[in-house]
């Protein structure tokens, strides 16, 4: 197969799909891999470094998109990428369509074959691809609040673990998945007062378990949240539905419950975010403040430490992009349900209930969207 790695061109995003590592390992299972001129320098990866591991170097996106079976990214497609997709390629990327009916309407009309990482699952129901860069925005979740705390931001003028003989700031983390878990742990790790809101008690349990008298554990209800906000310096939004747009859980009223000065974070902007004033930002103009609330609504925070998040990204791919290489994409996807379940838009069909329903298009099961491909 022949696989085209794209420089990436959202807004201050410098990861790249594959490493030369993963480069070598596509060429020693008898694939050919091109990857567009300097797509990894930003993050250390020399056009030497992939033309050694067994890639060839095009000066184009245009030519790779042409020339490519599989386009392996790391950010959704944007709007000129979209078009040079057509039906009988294969695109391996973040996708997050609930949230973004213009992208999900131009898949569908390229008749792309899209398999999402953050929908890609594990013999668990996690979430292996979407997890390492989940641990990664969840620690800076932590580092961007704490920024935004400071005044010269329009923060309250806060230092997040105080110092002798004055309190620490106040911060609430909605989610204790992998994303509130990490905030969370850097957070405490600065010194602040922690509180982590889910509403399954099964995992606050774990957490408390885990964390003890560290950090506080809330039943994440409205009440709940109502009550606690006046006190909270920072809020860190860390929820997650799989494929599905996120649940808005702090309105546009409930600012008037904090001080001002105090921070929103929406690590799930890139689902649509989890506060009702969350419109997505980028690394060169990041924050905003509505109502006197500063807001950080960075939709690819992993990209700013893009060799880690590079690097944490594909040990996680590789063995996936492998696997649709070696094997074909149908029959890779269907001989694997965990990486059905990565199936969004094939043909253009939507194999996504989630997204299905969120934006209107009739729902195909993956596996029947795949069968005539076999006939």
């Amino acid at each position: 197969m022949l696989i085209g790695v794209p420089k990436e061109i959202k807004n201050h995003e410098y990861r790249i799909g594959l490493t030369p590592t993963g480069v070598s390992e596509l060429v020693a299972n008898g694939h050919e891999v091109v990857v567009e001129k300097n797509g990894g320098a930003a993050v250390g990866f020399s056009d030497d470094d992939y033309r050694e591991a067994g890639a060839s170097i095009i000066e184009t996106a245009v030519e790779i998109f042409e020339r490519a079976e599989m386009i392996v990214k790391v950010k959704e497609p944007q709007y000129q990428e979209c078009k040079m997709l057509r039906e009988d390629q294969t695109l391996f990327t973040y996708l997050h369509l609930a949230p973004d009916p213009e992208q999900t309407r131009l898949l569908v009309e390229s008749g792309a074959t899209c398999v999402a990482y953050e929908t890609v699952t594990d013999a668990d129901g996690g979430l292996p691809l979407l997890t390492p860069m989940s641990e990664v925005a969840g620690r800076m979740a932590a580092q961007e609040a704490a920024l935004c705390l400071e005044r010269a931001q329009g923060g309250k003028g806060i230092l997040m673990g105080g110092v002798p003989g004055v309190p620490p700031a106040n911060v609430l983390v909605i989610g204790g998945g992998v994303v509130g878990i990490n905030a969370a742990r850097i957070a405490m790790g600065m010194g602040a007062n922690v509180t982590i809101a889910d509403r399954s008690l099964s995992r606050l349990k774990e957490i408390d378990a885990v964390f003890g008298d560290r950090l506080n554990t809330l039943y994440s209800t409205r009440a709940n949240i109502e009550k606690l906000l006046p006190t909270i310096d920072a809020v860190i939004g860390a929820v997650l539905i799989p494929g599905a747009a996120a649940p808005k859980l702090i309105t546009r009223e409930m600012l008037k419950l904090m001080q001002p000065g105090s921070v929103l974070v929406d690590v799930a902007i890139d689902q649509g975010g989890c506060f009702e004033t969350s419109k997505p930002t980028t690394h060169q103009d990041p924050i905003y403040s509505v109502d006197g609330i500063i807001h950080y609504c960075v939709a690819n925070m992993p990209g700013a430490v893009a060799r880690t998040s590079t690097l944490a990204l594909t040990n996680a791919t590789l063995p996936f992009v492998v696997a649709l290489a070696n094997q074909g994409v149908h029959h890779a996807l269907l001989a694997n349900a965990n990486l059905l379940n990565g199936l969004n838009v094939h043909k253009g069909m939507v194999t996504m209930d989630a997204v299905a329903d969120t934006l209107g298009y009739d729902y195909v099961e993956p596996a029947q969207a795949l069968q005539p491909a076999l006939v």
